[in-house]
């Protein structure tokens, strides 16, 4: 056995390599990156099979972010809304509020295609965290928007945009409308 391979085999029986055997407690001492050519890194030491704390997404969100202003104001509107959407019957569904805040968030930065905002929804934080970490894929998306909510998505973002002139963090002194 070499000196490189020894040095290895030394590393991989160390703490560095024990975190898959028991859990990560705090900061330790992690020894220096050895390469090959015998030369030392100061490279501070990751793991990506290492479980990371705090696992509640909500801690990574700031403050201020606009996903924050999305949940509370949809929390707000009455669940009458969706009723007439969902007669019952058949698998549980995906909670309408859940599928709206991501769609006005989704709107709210200019993601309007089914499959993109099924692709933020897996790979975003903030839409992870505002789905509760849910993944509704682009069919129920698309069927949401264009098939079950279609008749009450003009209400819903009326009220959302209600709730947001009430709370004051729109103004409509000027307001331009894109389109026919």
């Amino acid at each position: 056995m070499g000196l490189s391979q020894k040095v290895w085999e030394d590393l991989r029986n160390s703490h560095v390599f024990l975190h898959k055997k028991k859990p990560f407690l705090g900061k330790m001492e992690v020894p220096p990156t050895i390469y090959q050519k015998g030369t030392v890194s100061l490279y501070i030491q990751y793991t990506m099979d290492q479980l990371c704390l705090p696992m509640d997404l909500e801690v990574d969100i700031p403050d201020n972010h606009p996903v924050r202003i999305v949940n509370e104001t949809i929390n707000r509107i009455d669940d009458a809304i969706f009723d007439a959407a969902y007669p019952g019957g058949g698998r549980d569904s995906y909670h309408p509020k859940m599928l709206t805040k991501v769609v006005v968030l989704a709107y709210l930065q200019r993601i309007y295609s089914s499959r993109q905002i099924a692709k933020a929804v897996r790979e975003n934080i903030m839409f992870m965290w505002i789905a509760g970490r849910q993944r509704p894929d682009f069919c129920t998306i698309n069927c949401f928007r264009s098939e079950r909510m279609k008749d009450v998505l003009q209400t819903i973002f009326t009220s959302v945009l209600d709730l947001l002139i009430e709370a004051k963090y729109v103004k409509l002194e000027h307001y331009f409308v894109d389109g026919e």
